[in-house]
């Protein structure tokens, strides 16, 4: 009898209609968390910004100190501006972005620091502006918050990954890393190719 009433329990959760909400993903705890579901719960912000920490930590632990505080800047700088001009998004500069990060990986060239750094500010720069744009109903307070918390999720996940792979010292482990980044380039063009379908 108990398990009858439990079915039926989650069978009716399963049937409540909720609303639906574009872009931002609606936590109910606040701006600040809305910006860090809706950065976890996008795959086309999270990877690539997971690529950048890869790529600084090829490029040593210079070069990914530079991009751990310049990557969340970019990105909060970016959105804010969206915000503020109210434009439109551009997809395939989107994927372009997550194609050219796994492709700095895979084929790993001797780049300076400061080159990391440009290439991280120019992504964050890119994405922001992207996730702006896609916020633009929000108020400017909501939205400021939103891309907040987005920046610290973002501070997080690369100097994680930065740290992993400054941390490897067997070189069979930074060829894994550049297997990851051509996989991750594979997955750029594959979107870059369905952003640029006809008729889309």
């Amino acid at each position: 009898m108990r398990r009858s009433w439990f079915i039926l329990a989650i069978a009716a959760l399963l049937l409540m209609q909720a609303s639906a909400r574009a872009h931002l993903v609606t936590t109910g705890l606040g701006p600040v968390y809305d910006g860090v579901g809706h950065f976890c719960l996008s795959p086309d912000d999270s990877i690539p910004v997971a690529a950048l920490g890869l790529l600084a930590g090829l490029r040593g632990k210079r070069a990914a100190r530079a991009v751990i505080f310049q990557l969340p800047l970019a990105w909060f700088g970016g959105g804010t501006l969206a915000l503020l001009a109210h434009v439109g998004a551009s997809p395939p500069l989107q994927c372009a972005s997550f194609l050219a990060a796994g492709v700095l990986i895979a084929a790993a060239p001797p780049l300076p620091g400061q080159v990391v750094a440009a290439v991280a500010v120019a992504i964050g720069l890119l994405h922001g502006f992207l996730n702006g744009a896609a916020m633009r109903g929000a108020s400017a307070g909501s939205g400021a918050l939103a891309l907040t918390g987005m920046a610290v999720t973002i501070f997080v996940l690369v100097t994680g990954a930065a740290a992993l792979v400054v941390s490897i010292r067997v070189s069979w482990g930074r060829i894994v890393v550049r297997v990851a980044g051509s996989w991750i380039a594979a997955i750029g063009l594959l979107m870059l190719g369905w952003a640029l379908r006809p008729g889309h």
